[in-house]
């Protein structure tokens, strides 16, 4: 947790349950900062699309749900949005990312966009203690299809939500839908 009182008495405040954040001090480009240097672009971006996520995906052989997670492929598509997509998409989050199609890129860069913006409209998702800036919980996770639905009927198709482990990450999708 952390305040900083700016001028004129206003405050900003840091405040991370989960303690995937930080507070730096840098002085220069933050664009060059070694936590920065690296990233992937933003999902809303205009400079990510299929064309970018077939490309990026060339030749590898990591499975495409911890690939859509890793923050130097694309950032902020963390184990629920990706789970999400994935099933928006009809992708298996097993499939490896090197094998999928550029049109099966093309509607997953739009699933992905989709759960974002989605996610962003009902205030994200709550889990245990986390809330949004206002304080309020997120209801986002009020429309999840897949994620945390083990065992339930798949919303398309009526077949059992199965749950795997795939990058020490709780994965859920349904085998029917997703291939």
């Amino acid at each position: 947790h952390a305040v900083m009182t700016l001028s004129g008495g206003k405050q900003l405040r840091l405040h991370d349950p989960r303690r995937f954040g930080a507070l730096l001090w840098w002085e220069g480009d933050p664009a060059d900062h070694p936590l920065l240097a690296k990233l992937g672009p933003e999902p809303l971006a205009p400079d990510f699309d299929g064309a970018y996520l077939h490309n990026a995906s060339r030749h590898r052989r990591v499975s495409i749900k911890p690939f859509i997670m890793n923050s130097q492929v694309v950032v902020g598509v963390g184990n629920i949005y990706a789970n999400e997509a994935l099933f928006l998409a009809g992708i298996h989050p097993g499939r490896s990312a090197g094998r999928i199609s550029r049109q099966r890129h093309d509607k997953l860069a739009i699933s992905i966009q989709q759960v974002l913006r989605k996610a962003i409209r009902y205030g994200g998702s709550t889990l245990r203690d986390f809330v949004r800036e206002d304080g309020q919980p997120g209801y986002f996770s009020q429309h999840l299809h897949v994620y945390d639905r083990a065992g339930e009927a798949c919303s398309r198709c009526g077949t059992d939500i199965r749950k795997a482990t795939l990058g020490q990450r709780s994965t859920f999708y349904c085998p029917r839908c997703q291939r």
